[in-house]
């Protein structure tokens, strides 16, 4: 940390006079200091008091890929803005134009790119178009957006009225009608004894589809790998079944990539594991790694036909604006941001790094009856507490938080389900920066140890 002998005192105490944090009760704050990160280099960032800590998480929400301190990525976004640092999106951009070219060509199939400035926005876009296209092609009728229980796909109301996690929608209501939940996929909780388990999940998604009615449901919204949910990967089967469900009813089927994209599970998307060929696909985090914020709504050319179909029609057309998807910054910072997961083999490195995690937390699951479930895709894992592995109850939420704080205080931090579902805020999240180093992995999972003996044993 360069800034060590920085006084921070005034910086801690107008944080704590004046700053609202997120996804945190700020009443211990009266008499303990807020957490402030400093620096970051690499893997490692530096909080207020000098303490150095791997981040297990980048950056606290899946989102710094490329680690800390990119003096590129930086100069890319400086030399942009210097130039034009904005100009709304009714017109074009030259980052905006050659990032587009570049994202597409990771994406057979899909050809058009929308930009905003969240995952939350990124999604209501998707949202927005469905409706619209409901309106224009279908008389209105096929309005209904199909979401599943555990995915998360953002933080506004209409947002939260897709979210399969209770707790981050409990007490926001009334919704946006017309949001229809399906099942989880977890096999670990599965709700049918079946062989085909992967199968069994889509079939209950087209039952759903016949309970509302085809002629209403217009699309559906997943997560490639369920995120804040729990770190699922749908099973095996699962993902062709879906595709064969959408087609047949024609429902639209939107990918949602803010977590999985750009590397996360050690290809482009997470999508791309599965062989799915979506309508719409969201990314936000990922994209630049946090140096600049940015989201792209991505789309076939058939969905865009749809909207320029009648230039006589002046409601035909996709009458929606993202202020702050006219910034530069963003797609200059996420030529830079793939450019170096390209050149420097982060795909592949999230691969082999993604399998020493999931060994290491295997070896721990064998050393400690805690965990019940290990899981995961790339450098996205997860480790499932129970208190009981036959019943498979979940483990006290206060003692997988202990585990999460004992973790932070040997300078590791992780994460864990956070106010989501109801008595299963249980797995323990790993999503470490895709730069990471098997020194690095055994650093974190080595501290994942220690917690676990100090606060089970």
């Amino acid at each position: 940390m360069t800034d060590a002998t920085n006084d921070m005192t005034g910086v801690i105490e107008a944080d704590r006079a004046h700053i609202w944090h997120h996804l945190i009760q700020h009443k211990p704050f009266e008499t303990i200091d807020p957490r402030i990160i400093v620096e970051g280099k690499g893997i490692k960032v530096w909080d207020a008091k000098g303490k150095e800590h791997i981040d297990g998480v980048s950056g606290g929400v899946w989102t710094v890929n490329v680690g800390y301190g990119r003096e590129s990525i930086a100069k890319a976004v400086y030399e942009q803005l210097v130039k034009l640092n904005y100009f709304a999106g009714s017109a074009g951009s030259i980052p905006g134009a050659n990032f587009a070219k570049r994202l597409i060509e990771k994406m057979p199939g899909m050809t058009r790119v929308y930009y905003s400035n969240s995952g939350s926005e990124a999604n209501e876009k998707v949202y927005k178009m469905v409706r619209q296209i409901a309106h224009r092609h279908h008389g209105g009728k096929k309005y209904k957006i199909l979401y599943r229980d555990r995915d998360y796909h953002g933080t506004t109301i209409t947002a939260l009225s897709s979210a399969g996690q209770p707790q981050r929608a409990m007490q926001y209501g009334p919704f946006t009608p017309g949001f229809v939940e399906v099942p989880h996929c977890l096999e670990y909780r599965k709700q049918w004894d079946v062989e085909n388990y992967g199968e069994r999940a889509a079939d209950a998604i087209e039952e759903v589809i016949l309970r509302e009615g085809p002629d209403t449901v217009g699309a559906i919204v997943l997560e490639p790998v369920t995120a804040g949910g729990g770190v699922i990967v749908p099973p095996e089967g699962y993902w062709e079944r879906v595709g064969e469900i959408c087609r047949k009813y024609n429902v639209l089927l939107h990918i949602d990539e803010v977590v999985c994209g750009v590397g996360r599970t050690g290809t482009w998307f997470g999508y791309q594991n599965y062989g799915i060929k979506p309508d719409f696909v969201t990314m936000a985090k990922g994209v630049a790694s946090g140096y600049a914020a940015i989201a792209c709504t991505v789309t076939t050319e058939a969905i865009f036909d749809q909207f320029k179909d009648d230039p006589s029609d002046p409601m035909s057309y996709f009458r929606d604006i993202s202020t702050f998807g006219g910034c530069t910054a963003g797609p200059a910072a996420a030529l830079e941001n793939m450019r170096i997961i390209e050149d420097e083999g982060l795909l592949e490195n999230t691969i082999v790094m993604g399998e020493r995690m999931r060994a290491n937390l295997r070896a721990l699951q064998d050393k400690h009856r805690v965990i019940g479930d290990v899981r995961g895709a790339g450098l996205f894992c997860g480790a499932e507490l129970v208190a009981d592995r036959v019943t498979k109850e979940a483990a006290d939420e206060k003692k997988v938080a202990a585990v999460v704080t004992d973790c932070m205080a040997q300078g590791v931090i992780i994460g864990m389900t956070n106010r989501s579902l109801n008595g299963l805020n249980n797995t323990l999240c790993f999503s470490p920066a895709l730069i990471a180093t098997a020194d690095n992995i055994d650093h974190i999972t080595d501290a994942v140890d220690r917690a676990l003996i100090k606060v089970f044993n």
